[in-house]
């Protein structure tokens, strides 16, 4: 795999999640090119996958490694950047922070300030906010002088209105922060400018379901490029059912879980999070790809396939009515972009909206599955938080792009 040269000013983009964390660099210049990118997963059990990709031929060495925690992992980040000399000429490190409550809505350099209140966000979202913390101050300790800079998640659902906003529990929870934030903001940034690009500022501005199905999987509704609802709320567990996170639920469960089992409040929160979902419905796996290929002889796994599609079918139908029609509808993520079965059970039902898949076009993953004469034009793009954060760094910081 062949080694970037010290020399030439780069940029670390680094991306959390509960179990995983994934990062790119990127060569600085006329406009930010990936050089290698990275893949720390499975945290927390008993064998680690390490993946490193290198930019410029896409070749991949893997590497089985004991990670028992985040701590562990960005040892082994900051263990790989220095053993290359890639950790040399960072200019920034841009991080993806999943929660920026109602205070943080545009990339931010990270100081104490920020810090501190991102501390106090983290019950917010336990799931992501402490590794993402964790990171921050490791590589702050291993490059003391490199700026910082937060790119938050929620900030492209900032300007949702009052009645996609607002939670109908007692008004003073929203003093408090407690409202619908909306997350894989800076995902849907990415592909509202990727659709600008290929598609014509018309088409952007119109009006655009956005689906980001993957592990973790939302719709977004936007329309004149703002979002105006999307189905995550508070925290990323609401909307659709996921990969091993429920998706919206009867609040009462609280309740009668807790008289029936004597189910805590962390228990609840560890079954709706790791437990549920996918893996909760089928009681196989939480990837769908495993589910498919069971779901011929597997009732259970069927099922799973079978509320996943449906949610996001009836979501995509219920956004159509909140934008008043529909132009664009567009796939992305591990699933959107990989899974034409999906696609097809997703738009299965939607001609009265003016959906009319092309199957060819659908199973090739073309750019665009729709038919020549579809009301909607139906996309697949993919996506890539990691240039969207380095770009957005770049702007901040004033780096040469």
């Amino acid at each position: 795999m062949s080694q970037s040269k010290p020399e030439v000013p780069a940029l670390l983009t680094v991306n959390a999640g509960s179990s995983s964390v994934k990062w790119a660099l990127f060569h600085l210049g006329a406009a930010p090119v990936r050089a290698v990118s990275g893949r720390i997963e499975r945290i927390g059990l008993p064998e680690g996958i390490v993946t490193v990709t290198d930019g410029a031929t896409g070749q991949a060495q893997r590497s089985i490694a004991k990670i028992p925690n985040h701590a562990a992992a960005v040892q082994l980040l900051i263990d790989q950047l220095g053993q290359s000399g890639r950790g040399s000429s960072l200019q920034a490190i841009g991080h993806r922070v999943v929660h920026g409550g109602s205070r943080y809505t545009n990339p931010e350099v990270i100081s104490p300030a920020v810090m501190d209140e991102l501390r106090r966000l983290s019950p917010y979202d336990p799931e992501h906010l402490p590794a993402e913390l964790a990171l921050i101050e490791a590589l702050g300790v291993q490059y003391p002088t490199v700026p910082q800079v937060a790119c938050f998640d929620t900030g492209f659902h900032q300007h949702l209105p009052p009645v996609a906003r607002l939670l109908a529990i007692p008004r003073r929870y929203e003093k408090q922060g407690v409202r619908r934030y909306g997350f894989h903001g800076l995902s849907y940034a990415y592909l509202m400018e990727e659709l600008e690009r290929v598609a014509g500022r018309e088409a952007a501005r119109g009006k655009v379901v956005l689906a980001h199905l993957g592990n973790g999987a939302s719709l977004a509704a936007v329309r004149d490029g703002v979002s105006i609802d999307t189905t995550m709320g508070f925290t990323p567990a609401s909307g659709l059912p996921m990969s091993t996170r429920s998706g919206d639920l009867d609040p009462g469960l609280v309740s009668y879980l807790s008289q029936t089992e004597g189910m805590t409040a962390e228990q609840f929160h560890h079954m709706v999070h790791a437990q549920s979902g996918l893996l909760g419905l089928s009681e196989l796996s939480p990837d769908l790809r495993d589910l498919l290929a069971q779901e011929p002889h597997d009732t259970r796994a069927a099922e799973a396939v079978a509320v996943f599609c449906y949610q996001g079918k009836k979501w995509i139908g219920a956004y159509a009515a909140a934008l008043g029609g529909l132009d664009q509808l567009v796939f992305s993520g591990g699933i959107g972009e990989h899974s034409a079965v999906v696609r097809a059970r997703m738009c299965d039902g939607l001609a009265f909206l003016g959906v009319q898949l092309n199957q060819a076009r659908n199973e090739s993953h073309a750019a665009v599955i729709s038919e020549p004469g579809s009301r909607v034009t139906v996309r697949v793009i993919h996506t890539d938080e990691e240039r969207y954060i380095a770009e957005s760094v770049c702007r901040l910081l004033a780096l040469p792009v």
